[in-house]
């Protein structure tokens, strides 16, 4: 997995690499919440570890820049802080982050939240894959809903987007079901 660090403080960024490169994860780093704003826009990272108290762009706004930017998968996202309390815990809950980890970081602690960070991943990444699956009757095209009823595709669809369909016939069932039947019907004629 892909993982971006952000951190201002050069030893803590390069032990938490140094971890997190043994326990198999790809990492890239950023000096600053900028510097990773900036890396987030052109890659994708299912997961971000940010110190909170940076310069230029701190943590908390980080979040909320990944937390406003739309992709198509999501992003963990977990803040690394020396501040303590209530408050701070959730002012961070507010912008967005997954998770908290306070300063010194605690290798054990850290191995178990990003374990928990990998289940959560990929429970999203199964429930987006599954939600993309329809159960449609193979012979009239119905669709199982929750409560076991087949609807018809055209009413599904009706009911759920904001279009409605029209009917037509695709060139190669045209030529492999309406042109014979066209042909049979004039031969009689």
């Amino acid at each position: 997995m892909r993982v971006l660090l952000v951190d201002d403080d050069e030893a803590s960024l390069r032990l938490l690499k140094q971890i997190l490169g043994h326990m198999g994860y790809e990492v890239d780093t950023a000096a600053d919440g900028q510097e990773g704003w900036e890396r987030f826009q052109s890659a994708e990272y299912p997961l971000i570890i940010s110190d909170w108290l940076m310069p230029n762009v701190d943590g908390l706004e980080f979040c909320r820049r990944v937390r406003g930017y739309q992709t198509a998968r999501y992003t963990y996202f977990v803040l690394l802080t020396i501040l303590s309390g209530k408050r701070s815990f959730l002012d961070g809950m507010e912008a967005g982050a997954d998770d908290f980890l306070n300063k010194p970081i605690d290798q054990d602690e850290l191995v178990a939240r990003l374990r928990v960070a990998e289940r959560i991943l990929n429970l999203q990444r199964e429930v987006v894959q599954l939600s993309g699956l329809l159960p449609i009757c193979v012979y009239c095209k119905r669709i199982r809903e929750l409560d076991d009823q087949w609807e018809g595709l055209e009413t599904y669809l009706a009911k759920r987007m904001e279009t409605s369909v029209s009917h037509t016939i695709c060139p190669s069932c045209y030529q492999s079901m309406v042109a014979p039947d066209l042909e049979r019907f004039r031969a009689k004629s």
